[in-house]
């Protein structure tokens, strides 16, 4: 899903084979590595982690590509952009409209950002389902109830495009769409584990300190959720709602891009 995800951001995009890329949150440095093959312009990957800056350096070594540990809202740099691709980023955004001013004044007149990321307060109903386990539990239901939800989303397309438009940038492709595939309740849990976990079960994001064995408790709540949302042939169909958006800097008109690779 994630990879089908980030394909269609990609193809959205178009970017030109000279175009210079920011890859916003750019993680482990995966996709910036594709930027970086397929751009003979300049590649800046920006992630607010040190660690995963450090592994996108390692992926990318020997390569042309600036790495930056910042955030959206405070990166502070100079050069400006025809392209800021942020793939399933802009849910962490602590401040989007601080967000988006500073994507909006990296871009030149006419360059776009497109964002791809789940979207919808019930993004992921599985996720859901299993969160609701953890409220009601009696081994986590005390300590859960200290948690703050640290994403941020929108419910319709509408939103995000006036978001945007507040922001210095025009949508020209603003859809949020519904993913759906069964999978196995141990895929389901691998998931999550991924990605959702890094917010459900982070100390961060608690306003109370987590008991040693709470994470451990968690995950076993959370994979009994997962096997009991399986049907009879034991599949769980897993759900997510993305926004697909692409925005382009008010100015000059777009230039006519040429269509990416596959990824």
């Amino acid at each position: 899903m994630q990879q089908d995800a980030s394909k269609k951001l990609w193809d959205l995009l178009a970017i030109d084979k000279s175009e210079s890329v920011l890859d916003l949150g750019c993680g482990p440095g995966h996709l910036t590595r594709k930027i970086r093959d397929w751009t003979s312009g300049t590649v800046f990957g920006v992630d607010p982690a040190e660690g995963m800056i450090a592994k996108a350096r390692r992926n990318c070594q020997r390569l042309p590509v600036t790495f930056v540990v910042a955030d959206a809202e405070t990166m502070e740099i100079t050069q400006q952009f025809d392209v800021i691709f942020c793939n399933s980023t802009f849910q962490w955004f602590v401040d989007p409209n601080r967000a988006l001013t500073n994507c909006c004044r990296l871009l030149r007149p006419g360059g776009r950002m497109g964002i791809q990321a789940p979207a919808r307060s019930d993004y992921c109903p599985n996720f859901i389902e299993a969160s609701k386990a953890l409220a009601s539990d009696p081994r986590t239901a005390e300590i859960f109830s200290q948690f703050k939800l640290p994403w941020f989303f929108l419910d319709t397309a509408e939103d995000y495009g006036r978001l945007f438009e507040s922001n210095g940038m025009v949508p020209r492709y603003c859809q949020i769409e519904t993913i759906s595939e069964p999978c196995s309740p141990e895929k389901v849990l691998s998931m999550f584990s991924s990605g959702a976990a890094n917010g459900y079960l982070n100390p961060a994001y608690y306003s109370v300190d987590l008991p040693s064995d709470y994470e451990e408790v968690a995950r076993e709540i959370v994979k009994a959720s997962f096997q009991a949302q399986a049907d009879v042939s034991g599949r769980v169909q897993l759900t997510f709602h993305r926004i697909y958006l692409v925005a382009e800097k008010k100015g000059e008109a777009p230039v006519p891009k040429s269509p990416s690779p596959a990824m």
